[in-house]
């Protein structure tokens, strides 16, 4: 079994979640709910595998609060 970080971040306008997968090309998604969003994207990745393992581009770090004066 593998594992991947997603990013997900909520729509403005459409109120779906949007999410997708650092450096793995094609791998992105949307749903309803958060649970609707990561079946997506499990969906998404076994089909993307298929293909074989993917070269990564990027590697997911973190996120930072950054203030603004």
């Amino acid at each position: 079994m593998k594992a991947y970080t997603a990013v997900i971040e909520r729509c403005p306008d459409t109120g779906l979640y949007v999410g997708y997968i650092p450096g793995f090309s094609g791998a992105h998604s949307q749903g309803e709910t958060v649970d609707e969003l990561i079946a997506n994207l499990r969906e998404v990745i076994a089909m993307l595998l298929e293909d074989g393992d993917p070269r990564l581009e990027s590697e997911f770090v973190g996120t930072q609060h950054i203030e603004v004066a």
